[in-house]
C-alpha cells in the first residue's frame, strides 16, 4: 500500500471529516458543519421583515414594478448582503435604505439576502 494511504488513517466513510480519526481534524470539520447550520437563513423571518420594511418599494417577491427601485429577485446572494451592510455602515450612500438597513441586525441581513436571491427573477421587455 503506498505510503499516502497508510498515512491517511480514515474510518469507513471517506467523505465526513467528522469521522476522522484524528480528534484535531475531527473537532476542525465539526465546527465547520456546526458554522453552517447556525448561520442558516430563516425565511419565515425574512418574509416578515419584507413585509414590514421592502414591500412596499422592491414587491414582496422582489420584483419592483417600479423602474426607480431595483430588482432584488434572484440576485447574488453575497451582493444583496453586503450591499444591506455598506448601507447600514454608511458605506454606501442612500438616505432612504440607510434608513431602512441601519436597525437591521447581521441575522436580519443574511435572511433578507437569502430570501430575495432565492425568488424567481421576473425579466421584462423594455420595448
Amino acid at each position: 500500500m503506498p505510503t499516502w494511504q497508510t498515512s491517511r488513517r480514515i474510518t469507513r466513510n471517506w467523505g465526513c471529516g467528522w469521522r476522522h480519526e484524528n480528534p484535531v481534524v475531527r473537532r476542525h470539520c465539526l465546527a465547520v458543519i456546526a458554522s453552517g447550520v447556525a448561520g442558516a437563513a430563516d425565511l419565515d423571518a425574512a418574509k416578515k421583515k419584507v413585509t414590514e420594511l421592502c414591500q412596499a418599494c422592491h414587491g414582496m417577491d422582489g420584483n419592483s414594478q417600479v423602474p426607480d427601485y431595483p430588482k432584488l429577485a434572484g440576485q447574488n446572494q453575497d451582493y444583496l448582503a453586503k450591499a444591506l451592510r455598506d448601507y447600514k455602515s454608511g458605506a454606501r450612500k442612500d438616505p432612504t435604505m440607510s434608513g431602512f438597513a441601519t436597525p437591521l441586525t447581521t441575522q436580519d441581513i443574511d435572511n433578507l439576502a437569502a430570501y430575495f436571491s432565492a425568488q424567481p427573477a421576473v425579466l421584462e421587455s423594455r420595448m
